[in-house]
């Protein structure tokens, strides 16, 4: 058991909080959308009373539990999950690469949505750093351990 990983334990209670602001945007509805950078036509979805910005929030807060599970997991906190090696290093590289095209986007890519952003540089540079900070405590765990994490032992 490997249950001293504070970077892992960090990066499971970091997805458990960004998994907690997508249910509050839901339930903060239109502005909240608008806030958090889900542009205009989520927001606009939202007033209407369409599902799809609820359904698509609630997906994405879905996936940061699963993934807050994988870091409690490589932690040795819960149960081994399937897959935990492959998944931590695959939720390391969704971070890392959002980190990358977060930023790049908003300055090389002509699309509408990236362009709504384009007014707000600083929302989309410092959810960037946000989710750099989020893949940094993934990677930095996901090392301490991979000896372990690589054995068919429990963890």
């Amino acid at each position: 058991m490997f249950n001293n990983n504070k970077p892992l334990i960090i990066a499971g209670i970091l997805s458990i909080l960004g998994g907690l602001l997508h249910l509050a945007i839901i339930i903060g509805g239109p502005d909240w959308y608008r806030f958090f950078g889900a542009g205009e036509g989520m927001a606009q979805m939202a007033e209407q009373g369409m599902a799809y910005p609820a359904i698509t929030t609630a997906g994405i807060a879905s996936v940061l539990f699963i993934w807050a599970a994988y870091a409690f997991s490589g932690a040795g906190l819960i149960k081994r999950l399937p897959l935990l090696k492959t998944g931590l290093v695959l939720i390391s590289l969704v971070f890392v690469i959002r980190t990358l095209f977060g930023i790049a986007a908003v300055y090389y890519i002509d699309h509408p949505y990236l362009n709504e952003l384009q007014v707000r540089p600083a929302f989309m540079i410092g959810s960037s750093l946000v989710c750099l900070a989020y893949s940094l405590f993934y990677i930095v765990g996901t090392v301490k351990n991979w000896a372990a994490l690589s054995s068919d032992t429990p963890a």
